[in-house]
């Protein structure tokens, strides 16, 4: 099965950047669509970006115009350009791979932007 393993979070000031990776141990060719998604402490998981197959994108109203998501399909990887950062972007941001029959998530990565 193939694993998903995060990158690329850390500490950023307010209005910073941050470019966050997701590689995948196999293809993700075959995925219906790749996605960022983001928790925060007390919060529900929710979606952030995504991508599908065939390059469509997708974001949520909070970061439409700050955040970009790509995959490169060779390196079997899926990007999150994220910038002018808020402090409620602070959060551990997840990569999920969606498939016909199940998803395979990441384990985490966490994202702290101060203020």
């Amino acid at each position: 099965q193939v694993q998903l393993v995060e990158s690329g979070g850390g500490v950023v000031q307010a209005g910073g950047s941050l470019r966050l990776s997701c590689a995948a141990s196999g293809s993700i060719f075959g995925f219906k669509a790749m996605g960022w998604y983001r928790q925060a402490p007390g919060k529900q998981r929710e979606s952030v970006a995504t991508i599908t197959s065939g390059g469509n994108t997708d974001y949520a109203d909070s970061v439409k115009g700050r955040f970009t998501i790509s995959r490169d399909n060779a390196k079997n990887t899926v990007y999150l350009q994220m910038n002018s950062l808020k402090p409620e972007d602070t959060a551990v941001y997840y990569c999920k791979a969606q498939g016909q029959f199940y998803n395979i998530w990441g384990q985490g990565t966490q994202v702290t932007v101060s203020s």
